[in-house]
């Protein structure tokens, strides 16, 4: 016996293509991520090495990497993410393949490995690890070298990515297959039998770019190999790089995403390390075959390491860069630089958890709670306008297509009579299904006060000042399928000072 439709649940909409994976989409939600730049340039009060920097420089005193973990804590971050290596090749792990490497210095006379203390330390405070490998080798002679390279590269990579990987400790071990004298020779992989298994667990992202610098020997990294066999060695990771594949650089190191950012690009279109592509990277292309979202690089100070005459930016600035970019549909990769002792400044830590406190203290209210809402159409019960303000990501309004063929899909809150003024509106799409939405307006008591192209993951608008209005309503424009909304929020930054 057939039963009638009406009696059933009506199913959600199919995806808009392309749509992210779970590891993407557990990603975005992070909205904040950390970045640790610490290596020889920290001690030679560089941004970039020359790759002929002596091992032994390297001496931090004091190094604690779970005094890192305080930092990212205070930023409200769930991954850090270490520079394994920079462009002067120094490894900050002991790795097999080349002597220029902690294990040549005399921090714990050379019986460390900061890759080691750094995942360890992440993971006992509940935080995911990821490391950044730079391609770029000023120090390594295979540099240049096109089939040797590309293997120690791909070597280097093995060793941080297998869950059991090569690390010897023992120095007697070590000294059957490696010298320890600061030279440029090449290095084989030791036999079998002189291993000792260790651990770096769980890698949740690693970075990648096409960095060469100028006139330097022309390398052709062999992208797709190494991406390959990170997915061997870790099938859940978030592979960062111009063209992902699975997160893309926004385009700039100042913190800005695009006004329009869409998640999609074509990965065809995009060549790593490129000139010319930041302003594709910095919008996205809503004809995108493929989802790669943007993460937004910047340092808490001027420069990505520590130099004793910069301090970090006030917390106007850090506001100003998390409206735009996780207000524009990115994840803020945020760097906090150690200094030669080995510690995160203070002050550093202090602005980072000012940040938190400030972000925490404009979004921990929404002051949309308690309204009424109503929406253009809805899909069915499931669907219903109300769901944008059930605080899930999980659940969202969905019109029926219908309104996209009259005067656009539009939601309105009704709120209480005595509501709080609100200088902030929050819009959320529910990107799982895919982005849609590429034009909309905000309309307080009728009248316009915000309006923008994309929304993705989250879109973010502050207002020039409060407002106390009585209904909002947001109209969307979606040709790529019914917009999807998942929240729509109103919050009072008591913060402002400009507006973008």
């Amino acid at each position: 016996m057939m039963m009638a439709a009406s009696a059933t649940h009506v199913p959600p909409p199919l995806p808009v293509l392309p749509i992210p994976n779970a590891a993407q989409l557990a990603w975005q939600r992070r909205e904040v991520i950390m970045f640790f730049h610490f290596g020889m340039n920290t001690f030679t009060d560089s941004e970039l090495g020359t790759g002929t920097e002596h091992p032994s420089i390297f001496a931090p005193s004091a190094l604690n990497a779970t005094q890192w973990m305080d930092a990212a804590v205070a930023a409200g971050a769930s991954l850090a993410i270490l520079v394994a290596k920079h462009h002067d090749g120094f490894c900050l792990w002991p790795s097999a393949y080349t002597a220029h490497s902690v294990r040549a210095s005399p921090w714990h006379g050379g019986a460390s490995d900061l890759v080691r203390e750094f995942t360890d330390a992440a993971r006992a405070r509940g935080i995911d690890a990821g490391l950044y490998l730079s391609p770029w080798d000023r120090h390594d002679e295979r540099y240049g070298r096109e089939v040797e390279y590309n293997e120690y590269y791909l070597g280097q990579l093995q060793e941080l990515l297998t869950r059991s990987v090569l690390c010897l400790r023992c120095p007697e071990r070590a000294s059957a297959y490696i010298s320890t004298s600061h030279s440029r020779q090449r290095f084989t992989p030791p036999p079998a039998n002189v291993d000792v298994l260790c651990r770096y667990g769980r890698v949740s992202e690693i970075w990648f770019d096409g960095a060469q610098g100028k006139n330097v020997t022309k390398m052709t990294y062999h992208f797709q190999e190494w991406f390959q066999t990170v997915r061997q060695l870790q099938g859940a990771i978030n592979i960062f790089s111009d063209a992902g594949p699975d997160v893309r650089w926004v385009g700039d190191e100042q913190g800005f995403a695009g006004t329009t950012c869409w998640s999609t690009v074509n990965r065809s279109s995009i060549t790593i390390g490129d000139a010319g592509i930041e302003e594709y990277l910095n919008t996205g292309d809503p004809r995108g075959t493929d989802w790669v979202p943007p993460e937004c690089d910047v340092s808490i100070r001027p420069g990505w390491f520590w130099h004793r005459n910069e301090t970090a930016k006030p917390l106007s600035q850090l506001l100003k860069i998390y409206y735009n970019s996780v207000g524009r549909n990115c994840v803020l990769l945020l760097n906090a630089p150690p200094n030669t002792t080995g510690l995160v400044e203070d002050a550093d830590i202090a602005r980072l958890r000012e940040f938190r406190a400030a972000v925490t203290r404009i979004f921990g209210t929404d002051l949309a709670k308690g309204s009424e809402a109503r929406a253009s159409s809805e899909r069915g019960a499931g669907f219903g306008a109300r769901k944008v303000l059930d605080g899930s990501d999980d659940t969202y309004w969905a019109p029926t297509a219908e309104d996209g063929r009259r005067n656009g899909y539009w939601i309105e809150l009704r709120r209480p009579a005595a509501a709080r003024p609100f200088n902030v509106v929050r819009i959320q799409e529910h990107v799982a299904l895919g982005q849609r939405v590429e034009r909309h307006e905000v309309f307080v008591d009728g009248v316009a006060v915000a309006s923008g192209t994309t929304v993705g993951h989250k879109r973010l608008h502050r207002l020039a000042r409060p407002v106390a209005g009585r209904t909002v309503k947001v109209w969307f424009a979606a040709r790529r399928g019914v917009p999807l909304v998942s929240a729509v929020g109103l919050h009072l930054d008591p913060y402002v000072t400009d507006v973008m």
